[in-house]
């Protein structure tokens, strides 16, 4: 039995999927270790995996201003922040008889040192797209194009810029487990000459492989969330979706807000649901949303495999795992994305793929705006027949499996 180490740092929204290929994993018979946050104990630990947390340095910032959630996110990136959490990490893991490392983007500062301190191979698990192409930029930099060139250089640069940012941090590691100093220039281009693997947790249907990809990265396909085995719904809820119309599901995931902020979220999404005349189901999630009435629920952490599929349509922040979600139930999406990270780009993709009206920016978000989009993602039968097609192709994927096999031929090799 081989044991793996995944180490899954961000939000919920990041760990999720993961967990999936941990159960996955597990099944075909190796150990797993789950690391993150503390925060995300119970996540991990229902599924069955194994669990090591790691101090919550910016995994709760529900309540805090938006100045204040900057700052404490600036700590996180700096080279500083990144330390003491790869500190955190080789307490966890540095005396487990590991066979193979998985590193989310968050873990790979660390990650690479530790696994070449054990001797042992790595393989890259990414959610969305941050590999140099001259398709789109890397999904972190929003829903903009450059034209081909200049994808494919914002992205060069942006390795540039992480090199030298933490080549410092890298070699704190490499000091640490008694590896020789080596600049993380190099080490990136030795990785690349390796073909090191890179998989990506994405539907080829939803965004295809850009043929400008080196060998060794790939598009599997979905990691689907573990369901905790014998979850049962709220009653409420239960009740709610038996007493009329399937409602609109509305939520923001990770979206972080201070209680000022998630209260007038929560009277906007409210008024919306009630003026587009239909039935709301809120997820409250880390936005802090809290509504009532009999045409509206709330409910806390619901399975979106479970709730989706009962939902005329869904409203959301446009983070990986949701849009994902969105797609896999066959239902029209209103997006309603952030300004920054993979949002506004997982936002314009849903658009292309005609499952959905145009994307509302969070910033321009109104009651009349959202009532307009909800609405016309119900009118309008197109959407529902491109979500119902794309829901088709994505059942016949099947991205954990490939990831169980590229991993155990890796551990061969």
């Amino acid at each position: 039995m081989s044991t793996i180490g995944i180490i899954a740092i961000g939000s919920r929204g990041d760990v999720a999927p993961l967990t999936g290929l941990g159960v996955r994993l597990q099944e075909a018979g190796h150990r797993v270790i789950v690391v993150a946050y503390a925060a995300f104990t119970d996540l991990v630990t229902v599924c069955g995996l194994e669990f090591r947390g790691l101090d919550d340095h910016a995994a709760d910032l529900s309540d805090v201003a938006p100045r204040e959630a900057a700052k404490a996110m600036a700590t996180f990136f700096a080279p500083s922040g990144m330390r003491a959490l790869g500190e955190d990490v080789l307490a966890a893991l540095r005396d487990e008889p590991l066979d193979l490392l998985m590193l989310s983007p968050f873990a790979e500062l660390v990650g690479h040192p530790l696994a070449e301190a054990l001797d042992i191979p790595s393989v890259g698990v990414r959610l969305q797209p941050l590999s140099a192409t001259a398709d789109h930029p890397p999904a972190v930099l929003g829903a903009w194009s450059a034209g081909r060139y200049g994808n494919k250089s914002a992205a060069r640069l942006g390795e540039v810029v992480i090199d030298r940012v933490y080549n410092k941090t890298v070699n704190g590691f490499r000091d640490e487990l008694g590896l020789p100093k080596a600049s993380a220039r190099a080490l990136r281009r030795r990785r690349t000459e390796a073909q090191w693997p890179i998989l990506y947790g994405y539907s080829p249907t939803v965004l295809p492989r850009p043929a400008d990809w080196r060998p060794g990265i790939d598009v599997v396909g979905y990691w689907w969330p573990a369901r905790p085995a014998g979850w049962q719904p709220p009653a409420d809820l239960a009740d709610f979706l038996q007493a009329g119309r399937a409602p609109v599901v509305i939520g923001f995931g990770s979206t972080v807000n201070s209680k000022a902020e998630a209260e007038r979220l929560s009277d906007l999404v409210t008024q919306a649901v009630r003026s587009a005349g239909v039935r709301g189901v809120i997820q409250a999630g880390w936005a802090g949303l809290d509504v009532s009435g009999d045409d509206v629920i709330a409910v806390g952490d619901v399975p979106h495999d479970w709730l989706f599929p009962h939902a005329a349509a869904v409203v959301h922040h446009c983070g990986a795992g949701a849009a994902a979600a969105g797609l896999r139930a066959g239902i029209p999406t209103v997006s309603v994305p952030a300004g920054y990270g993979d949002q506004p780009f997982w936002a314009r993709r849903l658009f292309a793929l005609g499952v959905g009206p145009e994307p509302i920016s969070s910033r321009r978000l109104t009651v009349d705006a959202l009532t307009a989009a909800i609405r016309k993602a119900l009118s309008q039968s197109r959407f529902k027949e491109n979500a119902r097609r794309l829901a088709d192709a994505l059942d016949a994927e099947d991205g954990a499996g490939k990831v169980v096999q590229i991993v155990e031929l890796t551990m061969a090799r």
